[in-house]
């Protein structure tokens, strides 16, 4: 089994940063693509960034050149600058895991929220 555990989220004014963390722990093999997601209030859960294995990295357009995707080992990172207000979401850690029997497994964290005032 895998857990996220995200951390980071908090209050901030537009303008601002944030530094979202996410650690992946447990049993498995290797992690491949790691990204970070979003959902706002009545919206939809939408993609905001991810990263490859190999270090291959997407964002979603409303957050390219303001929004950068980072890992280390088994921890992803999300460094938000430059907020808007219409950033307001819970953000979301997931990871695609390859596990001891060879399965890919897709795992979320729990979320942490971000609220940015304008």
């Amino acid at each position: 089994q895998v857990q996220l555990v995200e951390s980071g989220g908090g209050l901030v004014q537009a303008g601002g940063s944030l530094r979202l963390s996410c650690a992946a722990s447990g049993t498995f093999v290797s992690i491949n693509t790691m990204a970070w997601y979003r959902q706002a209030p009545e919206k939809q859960r939408e993609l905001v960034a991810s990263i490859t294995g190999g270090g291959t990295t997407n964002y979603a357009d409303s957050v390219k050149g303001r929004f950068t995707i980072s890992r280390n080992k088994n921890t992803s990172y999300l460094q938000l600058n430059n907020l808007k207000p219409e950033d307001t979401a819970v953000y979301y850690c997931n990871a695609q895991v390859l596990d001891t029997r060879i399965r890919t497994i897709g795992a979320w964290g729990q979320g942490t929220q971000v609220t940015v005032s304008s």
